[in-house]
């Protein structure tokens, strides 16, 4: 977690004054104060991120590369970077060339180096240029756009579609969702309201979400887990660019924060990089996708937490969790450690200090202003889904595997509300400053209004897991003719190697050969045998006999040859009268 001296402003204040009454808040701000005692007494380290300002032009050129296009900036002619820039809808090309015009006017400015111009790159002509993009268009089955073909729609059932939400019987709005088209294509006219209007209260409730329905395709939904680390680079590649054209068709800046490095621990459990701890678990669990301790903790709780008052809201004893916290970094890689001794309250402060010490937030520090931004620009809740969905595809697979378990978790605790009185929105209140970063000083109106949205955001998050965790179809759709892309440039120079390989070989056989004299024939090679040492091959095309093998001496002379030829000529005009014609030749 970040140091309130070290952290930039993790979010730009707006004109928004949305907020929750002082009451609702009040899990939120018991959190914050429990955060700042354990601080305080040394049970957490607080760990230090470190950020670089940004250059004038290197906001641009590290999004190209974050994109998967360097080589617009290397100016290198690489397959990979057209077979991209080949399935980039209408809003995502522009998306690309506005930050690329940024990028060439910046590096002329400073006069750097020669850069190529964007018309290179779209195939435009002139100074309002047009964009040979991909059509949008539905998505067939096996996941490949069909030119024209319209979306039929059926009745929704609960065998087509995936019902997500929280369903207590409360009435709620029920909207469709469509992966069929990219979000920001079907951004037709630009929202008048782009905030929250001001003294606009969030709304607790849980009926006040929609209920979000997505329509499955005839072989179902893909989910991150089912893509091959190869495409899940593409879909983030893709999901970059997508959710930079959604901001851009809002008319909202998409943000990002530039962090140069993350100090946290080598080993141990509690302060270390994910990447790290995944590699030290792997060791003792191969395949493992989520930290062993977090499992362990996750575990714990949904085994006797689930139904205690409370849980997540009502603290732990400080000083036993502080105990337990070394215990557990001294014994549980040698499986030593009683988990029988933890009480449940405890094992929920073990949770959250786990995910508060991690050297570089959750859901990731770059683009936790991305998060913020789309609650305080973004009034509309499918809207803020839609971008909720482009950030969680951008997240690393570590993180994104460890947020899923906690949301899952999460779902069940909201479940058992009769129980342990904890709602959807007091939940939210209670992870949001586990989750996101704070300043950690007395309540005033901003920091309200930061509260009111990171708990807002952690609500989504909740209430619409089973959505955020699938692909979108038109990605998917992307990915595939990216890969026949790819493919079909492999098969193009598969066959031009072929080629190349076809006449270096002939080249060289030609070298090889010994040249002929001038004036001498080139026979077929049914005349062209291996010859013994010695013994050599004369030719005379135009005499009876053509060929004759003659055994060479010290004394063989060529009237010697040709005596041969002639008496083997005259046994032939016994034969064939007229054939009289001495022309030979002698081959080595």
């Amino acid at each position: 977690m970040l140091s309130n001296e070290s952290v930039p402003p993790a979010f730009s204040r707006s004109n928004s004054q949305a907020s929750m009454d002082s009451t609702s808040m009040e899990d939120f701000w018991c959190e914050v104060e429990s955060i700042k005692e354990s601080r305080e007494d040394g049970s957490e380290e607080a760990m230090l991120l470190e950020f670089k300002p940004a250059d004038e032009g290197e906001l641009e050129a590290e999004w190209l590369q974050d994109v998967g296009l360097s080589t617009l900036i290397s100016g290198a002619e690489e397959e990979d970077g057209q077979a991209l820039l080949s399935t980039l809808t209408r809003t995502q090309a522009a998306a690309v060339q506005k930050r690329y015009n940024t990028y060439t006017q910046t590096l002329r400015k400073k006069n750097k180096h020669t850069v190529r111009d964007v018309r290179d790159i779209f195939g435009t002509s002139d100074s309002s240029p047009t964009f040979e993009t991909v059509p949008v268009s539905p998505v067939s089955p096996n996941g490949i756009q069909l030119p024209g073909q319209k979306p039929v729609w059926k009745s929704v059932s609960s065998k087509s579609c995936l019902d997500c939400g929280i369903d207590k019987g409360s009435p709620s709005i029920t909207e469709e969702l469509s992966y069929d088209i990219s979000f920001s294509e079907s951004i037709s006219v630009l929202p008048k309201t782009q905030e929250w209007p001001k003294n606009q209260r969030f709304k607790k409730e849980d009926s006040a979400l929609p209920k979000f329905i997505v329509r499955k395709s005839r072989y179902g939904l893909t989910e991150v887990g089912d893509l091959s680390p190869e495409d899940m680079k593409k879909i983030r590649y893709l999901s970059l660019i997508e959710l930079t054209a959604f901001y851009d068709a809002l008319g909202v800046e998409l943000k990002r924060n530039r962090v140069e490095r993350v100090r946290g621990r080598e080993n141990g459990l509690f302060g270390v990089p994910l990447t790290v701890l995944l590699e030290n678990d792997q060791k003792k669990v191969p395949g493992v996708k989520v930290p062993l301790i977090f499992q362990k903790l996750l575990l714990k709780l949904e085994e006797t937490g689930l139904e205690t008052e409370g849980i997540l809201r009502v603290p732990g004893s400080a000083s036993r969790v502080k105990n337990l916290h070394q215990e557990l970094e001294a014994k549980f890689y040698e499986d030593t450690f009683d988990w029988n001794q933890v009480r449940n309250n405890d094992a929920a402060g073990l949770l959250k200090m786990f995910i508060r010490e991690l050297p570089s937030p959750l859901f990731t520090v770059e683009y936790l202003p991305a998060f913020i931004t789309l609650v305080e620009k973004i009034s509309k809740i499918k809207l803020q889904l839609q971008a909720l969905h482009l950030l969680i595809m951008l997240m690393p697979e570590a993180n994104r595997d460890t947020a899923k378990a906690f949301l899952q978790f999460l779902k069940k605790v909201v479940a058992n509300e009769g129980k342990n009185k904890m709602n959807l929105w007091n939940v939210s209140m209670i992870v949001a400053p586990n989750l996101f970063i704070y300043k950690g000083k007395r309540a005033n109106q901003q920091e309200m209004q930061a509260a009111a949205t990171t708990a807002h955001i952690v609500r989504l998050l909740i209430r619409y897991q089973d959505i955020l965790w699938t692909v979108p179809s038109f990605l998917i759709s992307q990915v595939r003719k990216m890969n026949e892309a790819a493919m079909n440039n492999s098969k193009r120079q598969l066959m031009f190697d072929k080629g190349v390989r076809k006449l270096l070989r002939r080249k060289t056989m030609e070298r090889e050969r010994p040249e002929r004299l001038e004036g001498a024939v080139t026979f077929p090679p049914y005349l062209q045998s291996d010859i013994p040492e010695g013994v050599i091959r004369v030719y005379a095309p135009l005499h009876s006999k053509v060929s004759m093998a003659i055994q060479l001496n010290s004394q063989t002379k060529a009237k010697d040859i040709l005596a041969r030829f002639q008496c083997e000529n005259s046994v032939m005009q016994d034969i064939l009268p007229g054939s009289d014609n001495e022309f030979m030749t002698v081959t080595e």
